[in-house]
């Protein structure tokens, strides 16, 4: 039944690619076919199967928010992490600089650019980015995972914007690491070159309480686990979160390379690659295809 449901959405999702577009404010990710996908279900058994385009590497962008989230809590707790960012949806854009003005200006929480820069803040002053590159290595159980310097490249040179940001930020005291060193961290997490296989890896460690159910490692704690899960479901899908939340119903975390990683408690990890993108930044198959997975095997966490 996994198989059929599985191809039947990327049926669905082929539909939908051509309502989307690439993302080309980083000129490196608009040379991206829109017509490419993937979808890959990793299960608590052992299992991975797939449709499409599983192994194609493509930069993780904004998912790379979860790992940085997750290896500030491990290092500092979430007392610490949360001094300075919040846990509370923003409605806003992601890159939005709308409220960072107000004299209550806390970051809404890490998987908004701004909260993902305080919290890349802590770690440049904490891990250099080749131990980054080591986690996302183990967590998503991709020994290639590797920074996409073209990608890399690209960004730095297009950055005004999160370099508001991150500026605004270190004024109001929220960013006290350097704030060059700051970006420079943040935007080579979101060159990681992934695929929607180690997306679904990770989507797995984390519905299995941070814990590889092959070797019964553990690679994450519990509590940090509980944490990044709630945060991605309330807040992972940018302003588009509650309305996916309501149809699709699993935490979930898109990134403007197209790849979406969504987490089935218990049960498995869902990964995707499809960079044809809605007006909010999410992949626009993507979220075509994991509304028809939740619906057909009764995934949402209501019910």
């Amino acid at each position: 039944m996994l198989n059929r449901v599985l191809n039947e959405a990327f049926e669905k999702g082929k539909e939908k690619t051509q309502y989307g577009a690439v993302a080309t404010y980083i000129p490196e990710l608009g040379k991206a076919d829109k017509n490419d996908l993937g979808v890959c279900i990793a299960t608590q058994y052992g299992m991975c199967i797939s449709a499409g385009q599983c192994e194609k590497r493509f930069t993780i962008q904004s998912i790379s928010k979860i790992i940085s989230f997750a290896v500030a809590l491990e290092k500092l707790g979430p007392d610490k992490v949360f001094e300075r960012v919040g846990m509370e949806p923003s409605g806003d854009a992601f890159n939005s600089l709308m409220k960072l003005e107000k004299a209550d200006s806390t970051p809404h929480n890490p998987m908004v650019n701004a909260g993902a820069m305080v919290i890349c803040g802590y770690l440049c002053e904490l891990c250099t980015i080749e131990d980054m590159v080591e986690y996302a290595r183990r967590w998503c159980l991709d020994d290639e995972i590797y920074i996409d310097e073209d990608v890399f490249a690209s960004e730095m040179a297009n950055l005004s914007r999160n370099r508001a940001i991150a500026y605004l930020l270190h004024s109001k005291g929220y960013i006290t690491a350097d704030v060059e060193k700051t970006l420079e961290f943040y935007v080579n997490m979101c060159s990681l070159s992934v695929t929607a296989k180690s997306l679904a890896n990770l989507g797995l460690i984390l519905a299995c309480n941070g814990v590889d159910p092959k070797t019964n490692d553990v690679l994450l704690q519990p509590q940090t686990v509980k944490i990044v899960n709630t945060i991605m479901f309330t807040c992972g899908m940018y302003d588009g979160a509650g309305e996916f939340a309501l149809k699709v119903g699993l935490p979930s975390k898109s990134g403007v390379g197209g790849g979406i990683i969504s987490v089935v408690k218990g049960t498995m990890g869902i990964g995707i690659y499809g960079p044809a993108l809605d007006v909010k930044g999410n992949s626009i198959a993507g979220i075509e295809m994991l509304q028809y997975i939740s619906e057909k095997l009764n995934l949402h966490m209501f019910g």
